[in-house]
């Protein structure tokens, strides 16, 4: 084993902003985030790890880790990931159950963390954790629809405002639905997810963000009977 010094160069400063990752099976979303917490840009670096060996599937995602890292030293920027422990949490039924699938995917996501930030500490760049509980549950129902993203975009967005310390409160149009005894900003977001169970797609109709005050139509034609 061999100790390697930390790059003593590292730029951890957020005085201009983050760039916020969420890392996915066969893609790493990142979402250029202001100093203010505002939405600047996203975008998504796809790659297939099927059929792949081990060996394949190291040298693909240290080549997503250089590409992602190099968004982050030319906007000169540090990086908000999610922690590894946490990360790993969701590999059990997003991809399914099956063994392989499983270890694959955690081996996946693995080599994504410490891909990254190998590079990053090369190039200089500064690597913040945070804990991503309820970020794509907040990025689904705040910021998906409203800048046009994706939900794993979205949820970049609010693990890199996370990482900058601002906190996701619901919607004016949502707290109606969550009860005044939930203190604590993620107890609403666990509220709001299991009171909203609905496809993605058709939450979209039922309000809009945007528009703090208006009602919700709990009986849009495109529900189905168990969403009413």
């Amino acid at each position: 084993l061999v100790d390697v010094e930390s790059n003593p160069y590292i730029n951890f400063s957020t005085s201009d902003g983050v760039i916020g990752v969420d890392c996915n099976y066969n893609h790493i979303a990142w979402t250029n985030v202001s100093k203010d917490g505002n939405f600047l840009e996203s975008g998504k670096l796809t790659f297939s790890i099927e059929g792949k060996t081990s060996g394949q599937i190291t040298k693909i995602i240290e080549a997503e880790a250089i590409a992602l890292v190099d968004i982050a030293v030319r906007k000169k920027k540090p990086i908000v990931l999610e922690k590894l422990d946490t990360t790993l949490s969701k590999t059990g039924d997003r991809y399914g159950n099956k063994k392989a699938n499983r270890m694959k995917s955690m081996f996946a996501y693995r080599k994504m963390i410490q891909a990254i930030k190998s590079r990053a500490d090369k190039m200089g760049v500064a690597v913040i954790e945070v804990n991503p509980a309820f970020t794509s549950v907040s990025g689904k129902m705040k910021y998906m629809r409203k800048f046009g993203i994706s939900i794993h975009q979205a949820a970049a967005f609010t693990i890199g405002r996370r990482g900058l310390g601002y906190k996701e409160k619901a919607p004016k149009v949502l707290k109606k639905y969550v009860p005044k005894d939930a203190s604590h900003h993620w107890k609403h977001w666990s509220i709001l997810n299991k009171k909203f169970s609905v496809r993605t797609h058709t939450l979209y109709h039922l309000f809009n963000v945007n528009q703090p005050y208006q009602e919700i139509d709990v009986f849009h034609p495109s529900l189905l009977e168990e969403e009413k």
